[in-house]
This record gives C-alpha cells, structure tokens and sequence, in this order.
C-alpha cells in the first residue's frame, strides 16, 4: 500500500505572535510512504528536490532512522504499540529549506498523516498534532500545515494542546521574499535570551491581542501597530543582513501593513493592503541585491486547505 500527502508550507510567528501563531501558504512538499513487501530491506528515505532547487542542500538530510519524518512515523506506530514496518519514504520538495518556510514541520506532518492513513487512522487531528509539536518542539508551523489557514495553538505544560483558526482578510496580500541564503532554525533560537524584560513580555502580549483583533475585524489601521515585536526579531536581526533596511523602507508606507521575519528567517512577509505589489518586490531586491544577496519574491493567498491525504 502507498499513500501520499501533499502538505503546504508555513510562516510561523507574524510579528507578536512568537511559538503560537502560523499561516499556511501554497507551496508545497508532497511525502509518499510505501510499505516495501520485502522484509529485512528496513527503511528505505529520497529526497526529490524541485528541478530548479538546489539539490546539494539536501545531501546532508539523514537517509535513516536519524531522519525527522521516520521518527515522527516511529512515534505514532509506537503510540498504537506497533513498529514500523519496511518502509519507503519519498520527499518530493518544493519548500525550500532553512529558509523559515516550516519546511521540515511539512515534511513531519506529511509522515504521519500518511502513515496513520496505511494504519487505518488510528489518530485524530488532536492526536497528530500532539506528536507533530512534540517532534517539532511547537505548534506554530505544524498546526497550519495540518488545518490550513491562520492557527493560533499553545501547548500547556501537561501538553494539552489548545488551537483555533483565524480567518485571513482576503484582501490583505502576502508577499514572501525568499533570499538565497540559509538559517538553520538552531542558530536562530541560539541567540535568544533565556528571560527577557517584563516590559517587553507585556509589549508583545498586548500586541498579540491587537493582531488577533485587527484579524477579526479587518481593521488594517489596528494591524500596522500589531505587528510589532520585541521577543525574537530584535536578536534575529543580525542574522539577516538587510532585515532592518528592509523594514525600514516600509515603516511609513500607508499601505503597508508590516514587515516581519517569516519564523526563523532569513524569509520575511510583508502584508499589504492596496499597495502596489511590484514597488515591494523592486524594494526588497534592491536592498538585498545591494548586498549581494539574490532574492525569490512571491506574492501569495493563504492556503486554507491544509495537508490532503490522497
């Protein structure tokens, strides 16, 4: 039996909404599991990256045990007290990686939505999601590569999860430019601080609070203060030569609604409202390209369709 689930890829953070908030977006891996008939072959894992990827990037992704989707798949066999079987794991990648784009939570909830479907489905939504967080550490990319849309999810400290989605306005545009350089997740969490002011946890509670509303009620004047952050983007800015020109240009720009770090970066999102797309795109290639950085720029609609199993 062979099943495949194509999954979205996913900006997690927007802004104030550090761990907890994600959106979906139309970029795509596609994860095929096969349940091989010879026993003893083990486990067997390809990489197929898009033709105009770089596929050298991908050479140091484990082909084993090691690898993030086989032990997303472990751990969800072993929840049913099972062991995986001889399987077949293709990665079909159109997400590029390390680039804040939840390209490996993608590829974790393509493993287990497939592998649940050839156990029968054993496992809710609620159910795979909770192994999805546990593997990826948290619910901001996961939860939108699994539902769709805007999620805003949290895990308590028993590790309930507790989610909902938000609806996206329409005519607010995304755009995501995606620069030729990477940063690995690990870095990027490295240059945190382990406790941060109070003032700037309340900064970005508040804040949170006024994103979540300016969503509900499409209130793009609401949005442009919402967007802003003092919990990760301050550090990260270093790792991103450019980030801070680049969010500079657009600060007093009426029809701008904000410039953030996509995740992790070095991607970032620039949410719009009736503003011309072209002078974001000639804005952010030029800074980039100043400092000789190449830039893929891409214009948007949320993906509110989730992972399909087919």
């Amino acid at each position: 039996m062979k099943v495949s689930v194509k999954v979205p890829a996913s900006s997690a953070n927007i802004g104030p909404g550090f761990d907890c908030l994600g959106v979906a977006l139309p970029i795509y891996n596609t994860i095929t599991i096969e349940e091989t008939v010879l026993p003893g072959t083990g486990i067997e894992i390809n990489v197929i990256p898009e033709a105009d990827m770089d596929g050298m990037v991908f050479d140091s992704i484990p082909k084993d045990e090691n690898n993030i989707v086989y032990k997303a798949v472990e751990m969800l066999y072993n929840s049913i007290g099972q062991e995986p079987s001889e399987l077949r794991i293709n990665i079909q990648a159109q997400i590029p990686i390390t680039r804040g784009l939840g390209s490996s939570s993608s590829i974790v909830v393509g493993g287990l939505l497939a592998a649940n479907k050839l156990l029968g489905n054993p496992a809710d939504e609620t159910a795979l999601l909770a192994i999805a967080t546990e593997v990826e550490g948290h619910p901001d990319n996961v939860a939108p590569a699994i539902l769709g849309g805007m999620v805003l999810a949290t895990q308590e400290d028993d590790g309930t999860l507790t989610y909902t989605k938000l609806d996206w306005p329409d005519e607010w545009d995304l755009t995501v430019c995606i620069p030729d350089f990477e940063l690995s997740t690990e870095i990027a969490r490295s240059v945190l601080p382990k406790e941060v002011p109070m003032q700037d946890a309340i900064f970005n509670a508040k804040h949170l609070a006024l994103l979540i509303q300016a969503i509900n009620t499409k209130d793009a004047k609401v949005m442009k203060t919402a967007l802003k952050d003092r919990l990760h983007q301050p550090y990260r800015e270093k790792l991103v030569p450019g980030m801070k020109e680049i969010m500079e240009a657009f600060k007093h720009e009426d029809g701008v609604l904000g410039c953030v770090l996509s995740g992790a970066g070095p991607s970032m999102l620039v949410i719009s409202h009736k503003y011309d797309l072209d002078k974001i795109k000639s804005t952010v290639k030029d800074i980039w390209e100043q400092q000789n950085i190449k830039v893929d720029i891409r214009t948007l609609k949320v993906e509110e369709q989730g992972a399909v199993v087919y």
